[in-house]
C-alpha cells in the first residue's frame, strides 16, 4: 500500500464513529484510580483517616473485577456485548458520582466497590469490540490507537484530579458521570455484530477450554502476566522511590516524568499499523521484551535525571510496542461467540499482574534495595524473551 493510500485508510478508520465510541470506554476503564489518586491527602485530613486506609478506595475499587470480569465476559458472549457494557457504564457513573455526595469513609468504601463492578468489564469487553469490528492491519492500527488513548488518559488524569481535589476533594468523583453520555451511545449508536446464542452452556464452556489452551494463547496470557508484575512491580512502585530518595525530585517532577513514559507509550502504539506492515508481531514482542531489559538494566546506573530519561523513554518503547501487540493477538485467535470471555480472562491475569508485582518485586527489594527491583524486571523481562523464542 502506498504512503498515500496509508494516511487515507488511517484517517478513515479514525472518523469511525464506532472506534471513537471505543475510545471513550477506554477513557472510562482507566478513570476510576488515575483521576483519584491526587485527591487523597486532602481526603486523608477531611475524614480523619490514616494513610493505611486510603488504599483501601483502591482496593475496594479493584477487587470486583478480579472475580466478576470471566464471568462478565462470558454474558457478553452470550446475551450480547451491549447488554452487558450499558449497564456497566451506567453503574459505574451513577456510583462513582455518588462517591461526591457522601462524607462517611465507610459509605464511599461501599459506592467505590459498586463503582468496581461496573468497571469490571469495561476493558475486556472494549478490546473484544476491536476484535469483532475490525481485521487484519485494520485491528493492528485500531488496537494501536486504543492503546494511545489510554496511555494519554493514564497520562492526563492525574493533573486534571489535581486540579479538581484542589478546589474540593468531592469534585474529581463527579468525572465518573461522563459514563452516563457513553452508556446511551453505546445503545444507540454502536454498530458491531454481536455473536449468537446457538450453542448449549456446556459446548461453549468447552468451546472456551479449547481455545485457551493453545500453545499461543497461553505464552501470550503468560506475556501479559509478566508485562504487568514489571510495570506494577519495578517501575511504577519502585522507580518513583528512587527519583525521591537518589535524586530528591519533587512530587511534581515525579508525576512529569511518570507521565512522559505514557507519553512515549502513546506515540509509539499509534503507529502499530504502520509497524505491523513491516514486522511481525513476535519480533514486536522480543524488541519490547529486549528493551523493557535495557531500559530497567540501566536505571541504577544512572547518575543525573536526564540520563535517566534513556531508559524512561525505552520502557515507554516497550510498552507501545507490547500491549496492543499481544491484545491484537489475542482479539485474532478468539473466535467471535468467545471473544469476550477471551479477552475477560486476558483482563483477570493483568489484575492479577498488577497485584503480584509490588509483592514479589518487594522482596528483591528487601534483599538488595531499589536495584534488586529493577534488576527483578530484567530477569523476568528475559525469562520472557527466552519464553517467546521457544514458543511461539
Amino acid at each position: 500500500m502506498k504512503p498515500e493510500q496509508e494516511n487515507l485508510a488511517s484517517r478513515k478508520l479514525l472518523q469511525d464513529r464506532n472506534l471513537h465510541i471505543i475510545f471513550s470506554i477506554t477513557l472510562m476503564a482507566v478513570m476510576g484510580v488515575a483521576s483519584l489518586t491526587p485527591a487523597f491527602p486532602k481526603i486523608i485530613k477531611e475524614l480523619n483517616i490514616t494513610p493505611r486506609d486510603i488504599g483501601l478506595l483502591i482496593t475496594a475499587f479493584t477487587v470486583p473485577g478480579v472475580f466478576l470480569t470471566p464471568i462478565l465476559g462470558m454474558l457478553a458472549d452470550r446475551f450480547g456485548r451491549k447488554r452487558v457494557l450499558a449497564p456497566s457504564l451506567f453503574l459505574f457513573a451513577l456510583a462513582g458520582g455518588a462517591c461526591a455526595l457522601v462524607q462517611d469513609f465507610h459509605l464511599l468504601l461501599i459506592l467505590r466497590f459498586f463503582q468496581g463492578i461496573g468497571a469490571a468489564a469495561l476493558p475486556a469487553i472494549n478490546v473484544a469490540l476491536i476484535g469483532d469490528l475490525y481485521t487484519g492491519r485494520e485491528r493492528d492500527a485500531a488496537m494501536g490507537y486504543n492503546t494511545s488513548v489510554l496511555s494519554l488518559g493514564v497520562a492526563s488524569y492525574p493533573a486534571l484530579g489535581g486540579l479538581l481535589a484542589a478546589a474540593d476533594w468531592h469534585y474529581p468523583f463527579f468525572l465518573p458521570l461522563l459514563a452516563l453520555p457513553v452508556g446511551f451511545f453505546v445503545l444507540f449508536q454502536l454498530k458491531n455484530p454481536e455473536p449468537k446464542k446457538n450453542r448449549p452452556f456446556k459446548g461453549y464452556l468447552d468451546g472456551i477450554w479449547q481455545a485457551v489452551r493453545q500453545r499461543e494463547v497461553v505464552v501470550l496470557f503468560l506475556a501479559s502476566l509478566i508485562t504487568f508484575i514489571i510495570l506494577y512491580g519495578s517501575y511504577l512502585t519502585y522507580f518513583p522511590l528512587l527519583l525521591s530518595q537518589t535524586f530528591q525530585a519533587s512530587t511534581p517532577l515525579i508525576g512529569l516524568i511518570m507521565s512522559a513514559m505514557a507519553c512515549i507509550m502513546a506515540l509509539t502504539s499509534s503507529q502499530m499499523g504502520r509497524l505491523a506492515k513491516y514486522y511481525s508481531k513476535k519480533k514486536l514482542l522480543i524488541v519490547a521484551y529486549f528493551l523493557y531489559a535495557v531500559s530497567l538494566s540501566m536505571i541504577p546506573f544512572a547518575p543525573n535525571l536526564p540520563v535517566l530519561l534513556i531508559p524512561v523513554f525505552l520502557f515507554g518503547v516497550a510498552q507501545g510496542l507490547n500491549i496492543p501487540s499481544v491484545q491484537t493477538m489475542l482479539a485474532a485467535l478468539a473466535p467471535l461467540e468467545y471473544r469476550a470471555s477471551f479477552m475477560a480472562v486476558n483482563g483477570t491475569i493483568l489484575r492479577l499482574g498488577q497485584t503480584l508485582g509490588p509483592l514479589l518485586m518487594g522482596i528483591f527489594f528487601m534483599l538488595w534495595g531499589t536495584d534488586g527491583a529493577f534488576y527483578a524486571g530484567v530477569g523476568c523481562a528475559l525469562f520472557m524473551l527466552a519464553t517467546l523464542g521457544l514458543l511461539l
